[in-house]
């Protein structure tokens, strides 16, 4: 969910994406745009004897109007973190504005080295994380990327034995399937950061955000009506952030790295850090950018991912089907990356669930 012209209100200019990836096919009439890591890799948790089954897919949008625009999203899968087997780390960053791809992996790239330097990681995986993210939103500000109109959203899991720890700056998300006697639940382990949360409406809103749809600035609706239903019937024009005089930055989030206009009305690199004691009931676990989450719930998400023995199909499968909901919605699509985890062997049978 973003802006007018898709993340912030600055339309989108080519720039470069580094990440590791390989040409899979074309849509007809679209060119080559799906890119992905296909492969299947397995990391043990040696502390509590279980592995990790895990897979990314990542594609590039289809933008008709600007059919050269880069991926900008990134992804990052570290493994024993400071030599450690028992600590691994995944994330997503999706950029946004002219030069989102530049910031996203500009972001992936330095959290995890302060995440790793950390001395303290283990011992207080929240103190880090927070740090972690403060740290890299400032040197991204202080960088030679300009982002001033442009930043990343992170949706971030950090496995340290049997806990999993989620960070989250944006509207991506993470999603943890739960066994509940026959059925495989969804349960989000992040919550959207948007103004449909009244609480991060009213935050941002304390800090000179003007809290407006497109229809409301541009005189078509009534800007006094504070209430815009919810992201699934409201989706196509929702609020967003601008400054008391002016027509931006326009952004349909309230926090974010790099965003540095934006943060002057409210926008923050602060996560959100939930904590899961993983058991025998959790299967697999998902990290995704919001070019999954837009038209697809978790569950739907979940219940794709439990169709597949290997989460490369899975991540296959939910690409697919976002494109074309995304098509059959819209007259584009956005970058659209997953990362599926599956947690194999984990013989604890104590559930003590989600901790925020």
């Amino acid at each position: 969910m973003g802006c007018i012209h898709g993340k912030c209100c600055s339309r989108y200019a080519s720039s470069t994406d580094g990440d590791r990836k390989e040409e899979l096919g074309t849509y007809a009439g679209h060119g080559t745009h799906t890119l992905a890591d296909r492969s299947l890799d397995i990391v043990h948790v040696p502390s509590h004897h279980y592995r990790l089954e895990y897979s990314v897919f990542t594609q590039r949008g289809y933008y008709p109007e600007t059919p050269d625009k880069e991926n900008q999203d990134s992804f990052c899968v570290k493994t024993q973190i400071q030599g450690n087997p028992n600590v691994h780390f995944f994330g997503v960053f999706d950029g946004h504005g002219q030069y989102g791809a530049l910031c996203s992996k500009f972001v992936k790239d330095r959290l995890i080295e302060i995440l790793s330097d950390n001395p303290a990681l283990v011992d207080d995986p929240v103190k880090a994380y927070n740090s972690a993210f403060l740290a890299t939103n400032e040197e991204l500000h202080n960088s030679e990327i300009d982002d001033s109109m442009s930043g990343t959203t992170a949706i971030t899991g950090l496995v340290i034995g049997d806990m999993l720890y989620v960070a989250n700056v944006g509207d991506s998300r993470a999603v943890l399937a739960v066994k509940e006697g026959n059925k495989i639940v969804a349960e989000d382990l992040s919550y959207d950061q948007t103004p449909f949360r009244k609480d991060e409406c009213e935050r941002v809103k304390l800090c000179g955000a003007r809290v407006l749809s497109v229809d409301q600035v541009e005189g078509l609706k009534d800007p006094d009506i504070q209430t815009w239903g919810d992201e699934e019937t409201e989706g196509g024009d929702p609020p967003r952030l601008w400054v008391q005089n002016g027509m931006y930055p326009g952004t349909a989030f309230t926090r974010s790295v790099g965003d540095s206009t934006a943060e002057k009305i409210g926008v923050i690199a602060v996560p959100e850090v939930t904590e899961v004691h993983l058991t025998s009931s959790h299967p697999f676990f998902v990290i995704a950018s919001d070019g999954v989450f837009e038209f697809l719930s978790s569950q739907t998400v979940v219940d794709m991912v439990n169709q597949y023995r290997d989460p490369r199909d899975a991540c296959s499968a939910i690409a697919s089907e976002a494109y074309k909901l995304w098509l059959e919605h819209e007259n584009r699509t956005d970058d659209i990356t997953i990362i599926i985890v599956h947690i194999k062997d984990l013989s604890n049978v104590l559930l003590i669930g989600i901790r925020k």
